[in-house]
Order: C-alpha cells, then structure tokens, then sequence
C-alpha cells in the first residue's frame, strides 16, 4: 500500500472509532442545520478533526480542504475531506454513510479512501494501482442491458436549477431500467459503482468532496466517469455520470 494512502486508511479509522461511539447513542448527538436538508453534527466536526490531526502529523505542509472547516494551507499536495457523507443517513440511524479522503496532487487525485465504519468497508485505490474494498481487488460490473442497469441517483434537495430536467430524467431511467437508488450518499453510491453494485450513478451539485473519492474509486476499478456532456468538468459543475462503460454510455443518451 502506498505510504500515504496508508496515513488515509489511519485517519479514517480514527474518525470511525469516533462515529461508532456516537452512532450507541445517537439521540444524544447535537445536529445543527447548514441549509435545507443539510445537517451537520458534533460528531462530523470531531471526525474531520481526528482525520486532519492524522494527517497533519504525517505531513504537515500538506494543504487541507475539508466540508466542516473549509481549506487551510497552499500545496501541490491537498487533501480533500469529508468527514460523514450521508450525516442525514446518520442521524436517523441508517447505517449508510461514510468517511472520505482523497489527495490530489497538482489538482489530479492520487490517492482515494473510502470508508464506513458501520459495516467496517474499507474502500482504497492509488493512481495505476488498482480500486481494492477490504484488500481484495475490485471490478465494475459487467452487465450491457439496460433493463439489467441498477443505477444510483442524487440530486440537491428542494429548489434547484435543472431540476425539473433531472426529475424527468430520473422518470425516464425508472421506467427503462432494474431501477434507481437515492441512497444519501454519494461517495458511497460511486465506491459501489466501483464494486460492480451499481451499474452506474448520477449526480447533480455536489461538492469535490462528494466527487474526489469516487472518481479514482470508479476509474481504477474500469469505469468511466464525465459530466452529463461526457466532458471533464465535474469537480467545476459538481455534476457527474459514472459507471462500466456501457451503462455510462446509456445514461449519457437518456433524456
């Protein structure tokens, strides 16, 4: 394992320890509210510390940037977090959420972590290295047919721009394929592209550190990921497809 992904995998472990000890009493857990829909916990915000402590120890001129404390620093090397992807899924008790932490090095990701402490995954991949869930290597999946597809989905809620287009493309993919998924997590949702247990995923307004995990997670394991355009500018749009390539290729086509 590369040395540094190595540090990731320790500073995730260290925040699950965290989670998991909140997650036994988790009606004793403060929530607050960042914007509709949006949650933050103590227990995010502890999280994010123990992963930025871990890193920070191992390499303290590296560049942080974090969901709950934003960025600090100025490297080629920038680590991008997200303490609980999925806090909603979280604080109701649903064990689907999970910690992520990517590195990017001169703005391309180099190494990707992903991990929920719930059920103990541990999803991992380095550049031309390989996507690996619990050491063992990991494929997209290879179904063709879209009518085989099971195809996960998210989208900001309430109010947004497109989002009549989304809904129906949403529609359109319900009706032609296995069916969809809005799990609440997006970097969970592309580790299992990853996996093989989505055959593709997509996403609207999400942030890099929605995206970052998953888009070497998704590329190493042989998928594909672009925006709704097949262009590159999904950490710009926070918009994204992914999946084996023949799902990424119907998702791109379906209106």
């Amino acid at each position: 394992m590369h040395p540094m992904l190595n540090v990731a995998v320790k500073a995730a472990r260290a925040a699950g320890k965290i989670i998991n000890r909140a997650e036994l009493d988790i009606d004793q857990v403060r929530v607050g509210v960042k914007g509709p829909n949006d949650f933050v916990t103590e227990t995010d915000q502890a999280a994010e510390q123990a992963i930025i402590e871990t890193l920070k120890k191992a390499y303290p001129d590296h560049a942080i940037l974090a969901e709950e404390s934003g960025q600090s620093g100025s490297s080629d090397f920038e680590w991008v977090i997200d303490p609980i992807d999925g806090t909603a899924n979280f604080i109701h008790g649903l064990p689907h959420y999970a910690i992520a932490i990517a590195l990017r090095v001169k703005g391309q990701v180099q190494q990707a972590v992903v991990y929920n402490p719930a059920n103990n995954e541990m999803f991992t991949a380095s550049k031309g290295e390989g996507a690996y869930l619990n050491g063992k290597r990991m494929r997209v999946s290879k179904r063709i047919k879209p009518n085989e597809f099971l195809v996960g989905f998210a989208f900001p809620s309430g109010p947004a721009e497109g989002s009549a287009h989304v809904k129906k493309k949403m529609l359109a993919l319900t009706e032609s394929t296995a069916g969809i998924r809005k799990s609440g997590s997006a970097v969970l949702d592309l580790a299992y592209v990853a996996c093989g247990r989505l055959d593709g995923y997509l996403c609207y307004g999400l942030k890099p550190w929605d995206l970052a995990t998953g888009v070497l997670l998704v590329s190493e394991a042989g998928g594909l990921i672009t925006d709704p355009q097949g262009e590159n500018t999904y950490f710009e749009t926070g918009d994204a497809v992914a999946g084996n390539p023949r799902a990424l290729q119907y998702l791109l086509t379906v209106k």
